[in-house]
């Protein structure tokens, strides 16, 4: 419980640091404003031919009479729906970390020099960055579309299927979430997608206490992008206590600290 609540404190800490920061919060909107009308664009597509796709999915319901096809049918789309628009908020993270990996890096680095010291980064040309982010991406959300998918498959099940599975599917986005957010500044500490999994897991909490409140208020329309530079500035805080400047990310992952202190929750 207590990491929960330190997630949450990340997140407004990192809200508050871009509304103190106005340029650097206009600066992060321009690539959440590209990604907002792409997925704008690819959610009315879902939406309009989701009941086409309902029923090519389930063609044994062609000759049950009402209301049990319409009720199949209505609950499949239903289902169809709400793993868009979870797929989104996952994604949509992602797609705009990858768009605006120069303006996300350049704001995580002044976020963390206004904290007091910045790692200095792999030496590494930007068509290689972005190269590496986009094969990292995929890999986070490879895993999160097998959760996604056995969530789905769970949301049949009657009474947990409306009730328990959408409240984990929550913490489950959140978590991914989390992951994505943290990339900018894991990857200025070198640390692999794999690494940086594993380290989150450590700290299940605290990535579910920042990850999932995002994953709620992203379904807001325009929300997801007037929050992602304080996202990103929140995730980079976040970094910063759990992997310090000059720490060793593996021992941090595997629960170790340094002797003599201790990874604060949240300040």
């Amino acid at each position: 419980m207590r990491d929960l609540v330190a997630g949450t404190r990340y997140l407004g800490r990192g809200v508050r640091w871009a509304a103190r920061h106005g340029r650097w919060w206009g600066f992060g909107l321009i690539p959440a404003l590209i990604a907002l009308v792409l997925y704008a664009g690819l959610l009315v597509v879902l939406a309009v031919w989701a009941g086409d796709v309902a029923a090519w999915a389930t063609p044994f319901a062609d000759g049950w009479g009402s209301p049990w096809q319409g009720l199949l049918r209505g609950l499949f789309v239903a289902l169809l729906l709400a793993g868009g628009l979870t797929l989104s908020v996952l994604t949509f993270t992602a797609v705009t970390l990858l768009i605006g990996d120069p303006f996300y890096e350049s704001l995580s680095e002044r976020v963390e020099e206004s904290e007091g010291g910045c790692p200095p980064g792999p030496d590494r040309p930007l068509w290689r960055e972005i190269g590496i982010a986009l094969r990292e991406m995929v890999h986070v959300l490879l895993r999160a579309a097998g959760f996604g998918v056995l969530l789905f498959l769970l949301g049949f099940l009657p009474v947990v299927g409306q009730t328990v599975v959408p409240a984990v599917g929550f913490c489950v986005s959140g978590f991914f979430l989390a992951v994505e957010l943290t990339t900018v500044a894991m990857q200025r500490r070198e640390v692999p997608v794999r690494e940086r999994l594993r380290l989150l897991r450590g700290r299940l909490g605290l990535a579910v206490g920042f990850g999932t409140p995002l994953v709620l208020l992203f379904l807001i329309p325009f929300v997801a992008v007037l929050l992602m530079p304080g996202a990103v500035a929140g995730a980079t805080l976040l970094v910063r206590d759990l992997v310090p400047v000059g720490a060793d990310a593996g021992a941090a992952a595997g629960g170790d600290e340094p002797e003599g202190r201790s990874v604060p929750a949240a300040r």
